[in-house]
């Protein structure tokens, strides 16, 4: 190429990059000006902000699990310079998360004059790992299409048996696999219990579908129930394509649900989850109800989240609620826990008009035909399921 042409080609380069320079200046001098009349704005703070920790005692554990989880703080560089961590991050508690963490006496203010169901929970609230005393590790061998899963307590055993008689049982539904498992952890006699162990023993032996853990079964420690259930799934049943959770007082219309299944696509069934979802919702401060929350506790609103009487999700994404319930601290209700893991995924929660957690109109809960549509209504006694479940299943009965 002669040496006119190359020098004609640099320079036309040069203007080029002139222009581009001269566009984005001008850009910048617009977006300055209509903030700041004076031109453009030169940050005078450090990107990164000083922590300042919460007063609330689990917004602090949260914090303090982001900063742990945070890659780019765990690298101990950014933008060229160490970050400096604040002192209150280093207050860790006992080194063994299953010890009683007496902290929170001092750190929770109202502690003191709490709900004992309260105390128990905070003392306790790091503590995840506990022993299983009954398993049922080869249930899942088949790979299930659907895993049916039901919270229980040791002296529900009307409703174990009304729920293996109707919408729980096991075995080829509408061609499809379905497997259920019941989720157990300890009554006593602190609780005004009676001992119940040999009679679950024995229960476990004839039905092969109880799943329990060595923990106090208890309202606040559904949230443990959860998050043991998620690791002995990722364990024992990671396979299962999806999974219905709900309590043992619900019914549920399981042949609408495998149909509802089997309509999805591969790409819907990944994310799915869905159940009669609440939104813009928020602690409740009224001491007498059962989910009085302190504000000595938490602070903020909760993210969307299904009521825990039931909702349907992917296993696929319960493998990924399981990984990621590690980053958020346990909470004392349920439901809300699983908004707060489902939202550090990055996903929402969505309504389905088949779910009523907080039951249908009383004109028609006697109504066969009203159970067709429907996938789980909430709630129903043990008589009530015997009697509901040939509705929905015997094909004589005509819906128009």
């Amino acid at each position: 190429m002669p040496l006119g042409r190359k020098k004609g080609k640099a320079l036309c380069m040069l203007m080029m990059i002139n222009i581009l320079i001269c566009v984005l200046v001008g850009v910048s001098w617009k977006l300055g000006h209509k903030g700041d009349p004076k031109g453009i704005r030169i940050p005078s703070k450090r990107f990164w902000g000083r922590m300042l920790m919460s007063k609330s005692f689990w917004n602090k554990e949260q914090q303090r699990l982001d900063v742990i989880n945070n890659p780019l703080i765990n690298s101990e560089l950014f933008g060229g310079s160490f970050i400096a961590l604040p002192d209150w991050l280093n207050d860790t508690g006992p080194l063994d998360p299953c010890e009683a963490d007496y902290r929170v006496a001092r750190q929770v203010l109202d502690y003191n004059i709490l709900p004992k169901r309260f105390q128990d929970f905070l003392l306790h609230m790091r503590c995840r790992m506990y022993p299983m005393l009954i398993n049922q590790p080869h249930v899942c061998d088949e790979k299930p299409f659907l895993l049916l899963v039901v919270k229980s307590l040791m002296p529900h055993f009307d409703r174990r048996q009304a729920i293996r008689q109707t919408w729980g049982h096991a075995g080829f539904l509408a061609n499809r696999s379905v497997v259920t498992v019941f989720l157990l952890g300890r009554t006593s006699s602190v609780d005004n219990f009676p001992d119940l162990q040999e009679m679950l023993n024995h229960e476990a032996k004839l039905h092969k579908d109880l799943l329990q853990w060595d923990y106090r079964d208890t309202f606040f420690n559904l949230t443990l129930k959860e998050v043991l259930f998620l690791e002995w799934f990722s364990t024992h049943c990671p396979h299962a394509q999806y999974i219905l959770k709900g309590d043992d007082d619900v019914f549920v219309n399981t042949l609408q649900i495998i149909d509802f299944l089997g309509g999805l696509s591969e790409g819907k069934g990944k994310d799915l989850f869905i159940g009669d979802v609440i939104k813009n919702a928020g602690p409740h401060r009224n001491r007498k109800l059962k989910y009085f929350i302190p504000e000595s506790v938490f602070v903020g609103q909760y993210p969307p989240y299904a009521g825990g009487g039931g909702y349907l999700l992917s296993g696929d994404l319960a493998i990924r609620l399981s990984n990621i319930s590690q980053e958020v601290v346990l909470y004392p209700i349920d439901d809300v826990y699983t908004g707060m893991c489902l939202e550090k995924l990055g996903l929402v929660p969505k309504k389905h008009p088949g779910f009523r957690t907080f039951d249908i109109e009383e004109k028609y809960r006697d109504n066969p035909c009203i159970y067709r549509s429907l996938m789980l209504v909430h709630s129903r006694t043990p008589q009530e399921m015997l009697e509901i479940w040939p509705w929905v299943t015997h094909p004589e009965l005509s819906c128009q």
